[in-house]
């Protein structure tokens, strides 16, 4: 098995961000995770005609969230190490093709119970994909690997901004479940493309009882290893708050908006869209300033200005108030992750890379999965602003941890 460069020409090995073999596959993996995330996503604006529509309440359907982002988080160690050990094709392709079942079952979902069952298979699908598809990108590109983590991590936002127009327009014409009709057929669609331009081949993982206590002894020696690393476990805590407030703003924004600044449900859906659109223009840029700058500073920078965007928007009354403090809340939420993530990739040795990033994502996102159950509590017993007061408190620790670890190089 061959993850690197050794079978390709010396045109191909170029890196390119848009054309020739490494743009192909760039573009393809950044497309399927587009694909995931409108899918996962688009619940978010479609969230009130879902609870309507199976009776649920808030906290119901944040436990939905919590279960598709903890499965999706119990995902990222396995996959990591499995993309270390098999071909990335064979977990992109595998976790493409569970999530078109997760999500065909979410579309025809008749009860809650059935509904909780979707969201698990989608967040196992998912697990199986983003740490391999990153792995790819860093295999791919080292010299312009910050400006290729910033495009494919945007390439999330615009499936964002997709999800808030394509909930828009379904519930104007038809009902939420005709959401995802798009999504499966655009991930299907993914997969073929993956079958046939990546030149891996196709690896099976081992299942017997000697596989199974390798997998174990692997996970103790990553663990214990990542846990050795001081700065690793300071890192993991800023980005665990980072991701229990994103997590919690991906699942309840649109609701926020709604029930504590009076949008109606399209402007909503648009506040929404904000936060992925200038995701997708910050990441690339943030991406590219922290292959020049340190990046730990960068890092830093971000959390600060989404922590002070979050409090205006607390205090915001007014529509353009508001809509000026979503934009300045999502230009430093979203500016973080593509730093972060090649800061953590240039920590982990080549020949564990995808393990270790699947194991300190496992924790980071896992951790975050709790974000919309919290969310979910408290806007139920108290209120959304209450809520969202909390996870500013999330974001202004996760800043002075990362400011701290910025003067500390």
């Amino acid at each position: 098995m061959s993850h690197g460069r050794a079978e390709e020409t010396d045109d191909e090995v170029r890196e390119r961000l848009l054309t020739g073999y490494t743009g192909r596959l760039l573009l393809t993996v950044s497309l399927g995770w587009t694909a995931i995330q409108t899918g996962r996503l688009v619940l978010s604006p479609l969230l009130p005609s879902v609870m309507a529509d199976l009776a649920i309440t808030e906290f119901q359907a944040g436990l939905a969230f919590t279960l598709l982002w903890g499965l999706y988080a119990l995902g990222q160690y396995p996959s990591g190490r499995l993309s270390d050990r098999l071909t990335r094709k064979s977990l992109l392709v595998a976790g493409l093709s569970l999530v078109v079942v997760g999500f065909a079952a979410l579309a025809s979902a008749p009860t809650y119970l059935f509904y909780l069952a979707g969201a698990a298979v989608v967040g196992a699908g998912a697990g199986l994909y983003p740490t391999p598809a990153r792995a790819l990108v860093s295999d791919l590109f080292v010299e312009r690997r910050g400006q290729a983590f910033g495009l494919h991590t945007a390439s999330g936002d615009v499936g964002g901004a997709a999800a808030a127009g394509l909930a828009v327009a379904v519930l104007a014409v038809a009902g939420w479940r005709t959401a995802f009709a798009p999504v499966v057929a655009v991930l299907a669609g993914t997969a073929l493309a993956l079958h046939v331009w990546a030149r891996e081949a196709y690896d099976r993982p081992r299942t017997d009882r000697e596989a199974v206590a390798a997998g174990v002894a692997d996970a103790r020696t990553t663990a214990a290893r990542l846990w050795a690393n001081p700065r690793l476990r300071w890192y993991l805590l800023a980005y665990a708050l980072y991701a229990f407030t994103w997590q919690s703003a991906a699942g309840f924004l649109p609701t926020f908006l709604r029930v504590a600044k009076g949008f109606p449900a399209d402007l909503a859906s648009g506040g929404f869209a904000a936060l992925f659109l200038v995701g997708a223009v910050v990441k690339p840029l943030a991406g590219s300033l922290g292959d020049r700058f340190p990046r730990a500073a960068v890092a830093a920078g971000a959390l600060a200005v989404a922590a002070g965007a979050l409090a205006g928007l607390l205090a915001a009354s007014g529509t353009v108030a508001v809509g000026l403090a979503v934009v300045a809340f999502a230009a430093g939420l979203m500016a973080y992750p593509p730093v972060m993530q090649a800061l953590l990739m240039d920590t982990f040795p080549d020949g564990s890379m995808g393990g270790d990033l699947g194991a300190t994502r496992t924790v980071y996102i896992g951790l975050g999965s709790l974000g919309p159950s919290y969310v979910g509590f408290v806007a139920g017993r108290a209120s959304y602003e209450a809520a969202f007061a909390g996870l500013l408190g999330c974001l202004l620790v996760g800043a002075a941890v990362v400011v701290g670890l910025a003067r500390s190089r």
